[in-house]
């Protein structure tokens, strides 16, 4: 995206390093380099071996937002905020000689105009035969979850694009299966109706996430059927209301849950849904409950997580404050599922171990076949295709693999 962004005159080559080698040697003038936490001690060290051969290296993404100093230190020049206001100005520096070390931009607006992607850099094959292609649709949440970072580096407005430049956009691409990658596709249900009403005569079938509400608007989830939804992740986060309302995500009703995978179930429509364990007031057994529950229910697709704060947020502050953080260096950076924080009711030990077991039964065969349907639909398909990924990983073990993907 950040391509179509550059002025005439630069030549672009894009590198997924998840899928392809990064050519050290190439000749380069200038090298971007975008990373999430996890990441992010990878990205020093491509950005490194770069610069050892004086290549000046630019830095964005989402840790970049909550941790410029530290990135400073790694790269000539690093980028806050959105790129549309900063990404052409640094090109313009690069190109002069001039780089400075920090960028800030403001959140944008509103955001019509957009450029489309320059799909034709990327390197389709080792993307296998069906290839999901990512559009942009909306930015930020309009919730504010005390755990999630999402509105303090996209912005505290929830912005949508105009419905028919997304739908020029897919057209651009090709490609007849998309994911709108989207903290919250439903942010503004009337926008996404509008949007999905559009998606119809495209003929495609696409994924995205939003929040469990709009689960229980018949008439929304009727047009994102007809549109051609697959698959939706929703954040239920806790079968615990204290929990819920502790984290002020009190939209989500538990006594509701039942209904909304009713609602999904109708529609054949695949879904998965998140867990966060390690919360205060919780004790252990809360694993056990969301396990039965689950599986009780025929749940497709369940995802759970250790709390991890993130730099930014007021679970962070909160728990920065009461000193429960066990390394400040580690927070997010560590593959797996790892408990850097220190839990009130059992040891982060004891609670790895504890989802690590509920990974294993919930993804085990015995399981799957209890509360998966025969593969007789793309969305049932799409349901057992996750399935069995995520017993290649949970069997594997825990600590080296991240559990979700969709």
């Amino acid at each position: 995206y950040l391509a179509a962004l550059a002025p005439p005159g630069w030549q672009v080559k894009l590198v997924d390093e998840l899928l392809e080698e990064v050519d050290f040697d190439e000749p380069a003038d200038l090298v971007a380099i975008t990373t999430w936490t996890q990441t992010s001690w990878r990205a020093y060290d491509l950005a490194a071996r770069f610069r050892h051969r004086r290549v000046p290296v630019v830095m964005g993404g989402p840790h970049i937002h909550f941790h410029a100093e530290e990135a400073a230190a790694h790269a000539d020049a690093v980028g806050v905020g959105e790129g549309e206001r900063i990404w052409p100005q640094m090109l313009e520096d690069a190109a002069a000689g001039r780089l400075q070390k920090f960028y800030r931009a403001e959140p944008l607006e509103e955001l019509s105009g957009l450029p489309k992607p320059r799909y034709e850099l990327m390197n389709l094959t080792p993307y296998g035969i069906f290839k999901t292609f990512a559009v942009q649709f909306s930015r930020g949440c309009p919730f504010k979850c005390d755990f999630c970072s999402e509105r303090f580096y996209l912005g505290e407005a929830y912005r949508t694009r105009p419905v028919e430049e997304v739908v020029e956009e897919i057209r651009h691409c090709g490609s007849k299966l998309i994911f709108f990658a989207d903290s919250n596709f439903a942010g503004k249900p009337a926008k996404a109706m509008e949007l999905m009403e559009a998606l119809i005569p495209l003929k495609i079938r696409w994924s995205t996430l939003w929040t469990s509400n709009v689960c229980l608007d018949q008439r929304f989830l009727d047009l994102a059927a007809r549109s051609g939804l697959l698959h939706v992740n929703i954040g239920l986060e806790s079968i615990e209301p204290e929990t819920l309302k502790g984290m002020n995500k009190r939209f989500n009703k538990v006594e509701r849950y039942r209904e909304i995978f009713a609602n999904l179930r109708r529609r054949d429509i695949s879904y998965s849904v998140n867990f966060i364990f390690g919360w205060d007031g919780e004790t252990l057994d809360v694993l056990e409950s969301t396990l039965e529950f689950l599986c009780r229910e025929k749940v497709p697709v369940a995802y759970f997580n250790i709390l991890m704060p993130d730099k930014g947020t007021p679970l962070y502050e909160r728990m920065l404050a009461e000193d429960r953080l066990v390394s400040l260096d580690l927070l997010g950076r560590l593959p797996g599922q790892r408990c850097l924080i220190k839990p009130r009711n059992y040891t982060a030990v004891e609670l790895e171990a504890a989802v690590e077991r509920m990974y294993r039964r919930f993804y085990s065969y015995r399981s799957m076949f209890a509360r998966l349907p025969l593969p007789t639909s793309k969305a049932r398909i799409a349901s057992w295709t996750i399935n069995l990924s995520q017993r290649r990983m949970a069997q594997s073990g825990m600590a080296e693999n991240n559990f979700e993907a969709y």
